[in-house]
């Protein structure tokens, strides 16, 4: 039996993250390969270090989400699982694991990739001239920039859905995994190890979302 923890930390859509994981063995071929899973919403520290694979999802501020994660006492045990086990973090578990978020004034993150959370800039266009709204919601071409498991299968330019005003720029553009452009490339995916952080919610992501989940469940945590 495979144990995959989704964090509660009492922000984001928790549930469909849970329900897609599960849709992910049952639409792909993943649950021929990986055996039983099972898939738990959790905010009990115990059950999330015990787990075989830690999903950290969520939406909303970096300065509301640190505080949640320090009430629940759950900030150490998030340090624990990148450092041992497969972690996949979605939206605003690719933000907290930076070193600071510029948004609300300010705000310090996880500090587990080197690097900031910055707002879009205002007033952008595309290519037409077109304004281009802030969030940046909806459908967009996710271009991997290097191969990497959970990539397998998918093809290059996807699109992926998203929602957000901020986006990671990582010190160490080694890291960036696939990048998106609104207008201009910014990071939607950084991989570190074991980790692998997107920007975009691959639980509203249809058919090459529930590819990455299944991706995420078969993968061993090395690249």
């Amino acid at each position: 039996m495979t144990n995959v923890a989704v964090i509660d930390y009492g922000m984001g859509n928790l549930r469909s993250v849970a329900k897609a994981l599960e849709a992910a063995l049952v639409t792909t071929d993943a649950g021929s390969s990986t055996g039983p899973v099972r898939v738990v919403v959790t905010s009990d520290p115990a059950s999330i270090l015990q787990a075989d694979r830690v999903v950290f999802p969520g939406q909303g501020a970096m300065r509301d989400c640190m505080a949640e994660l320090q009430d629940r006492k759950l900030e150490n045990v998030v340090r624990e699982c990148v450092k041992t086990k497969p972690f996949l973090g979605i939206c605003m578990g690719l933000q907290v694991l930076m070193d600071f978020s510029e948004e609300n004034g300010g705000r310090a993150g996880l500090g587990i990739v080197g690097g900031q959370v910055v707002r879009f800039q205002q007033p952008a266009a595309d290519a037409g001239g077109a304004k281009l709204k802030i969030p940046h919601m909806g459908w967009n071409q996710v271009h991997q920039t290097r191969a990497h498991p959970l990539w397998q299968d998918i093809a290059q330019d996807s699109r992926f859905y998203f929602v957000h005003s901020y986006y990671v720029a990582p010190t160490d553009t080694d890291l960036v995994a696939a990048t998106t452009d609104y207008p201009t490339p910014f990071t939607s995916v950084v991989a570190k190890d074991n980790v692998f952080a997107v920007q975009f919610h691959p639980e509203k992501s249809q058919r090459a979302g529930l590819r990455l989940l299944a991706n995420f469940l078969q993968w061993n945590g090395r690249v």
